[in-house]
């Protein structure tokens, strides 16, 4: 009795000490809740871009005079209506580094934002968010880029492509932009892939890109040489 006894308690201890093992290996999923997460990303960001703008208008209300003192800029996807507000999910931020030439005189096409029949050259680097976000807030993860290591024109060749051929938000901000424009733009997950994941980007995931307009190529000229 005393040997059958000892048996079942070693084969009792064998249990607990595998279950602990599988408890100690056990790690959490680092994207749990990624949907709603990327979702309050984007959200503060929003927020804050709206934040800002208000209080541009608020000190400079004579026309447009607000754009000089505000680089944050809030852009409805051009797939939707323009005549009515929306949701804020129907918006891209945008965040102006550098400011391009808006000379639309004719003759000067180039200089005009592109269309989206047009094609562009560009730099860009894409980033997703980090995994620990929020509490890791300033961290983000590269998924895609056209150009490696710190960016310097005179040593980096920018890529073609044609606006329409982009996801719906990088679309709108391209056809707001400018040769020479360097901009921040802040793409919610209902305006870049949704529930579509790839190999580098899950689903649902708000994306971040930094822009840089080399030059813009109306429809049906082709592309000029680069420099």
């Amino acid at each position: 009795m005393n040997r059958k006894l000892k048996s079942f308690s070693v084969l009792l201890l064998s249990l607990l000490m595998l279950a602990s093992c599988k408890d100690s290996d056990s790690t959490p999923d680092p994207r749990h809740d990624w949907q709603s997460r990327n979702a309050q990303w984007f959200t503060e960001v929003y927020d804050a871009a709206k934040a800002s703008i208000a209080q541009a208008k608020a000190q400079y209300p004579n026309g447009d005079d607000w754009e000089q003192h505000c680089d944050w800029r809030l852009y409805k996807t051009l797939l939707k209506s323009q005549d009515v507000g929306g949701v804020s999910t129907d918006y891209i931020v945008c965040k102006i580094n550098q400011q391009g030439k808006d000379v639309k005189k004719p003759g000067d096409e180039d200089l005009w934002s592109a269309a989206y029949t047009d094609s562009v050259r560009l730099y860009y680097r894409a980033w997703i968010m980090d995994e620990n976000y929020p509490e890791s807030k300033t961290n983000m993860t590269v998924f895609s880029q056209s150009y490696y290591g710190d960016f310097d024109e005179t040593k980096v060749a920018p890529i073609a492509m044609p606006v329409i051929s982009t996801v719906e938000g990088f679309m709108t901000a391209l056809q707001y932009m400018v040769k020479g424009d360097d901009w921040d733009v802040y793409i919610p997950q209902q305006l870049a892939y949704k529930e579509n994941a790839s190999d580098y980007v899950p689903a649902y995931s708000t994306l971040l890109y930094r822009i840089r307009i080399e030059s813009i190529h109306k429809s049906g000229t082709g592309l000029s040489e680069w420099r």
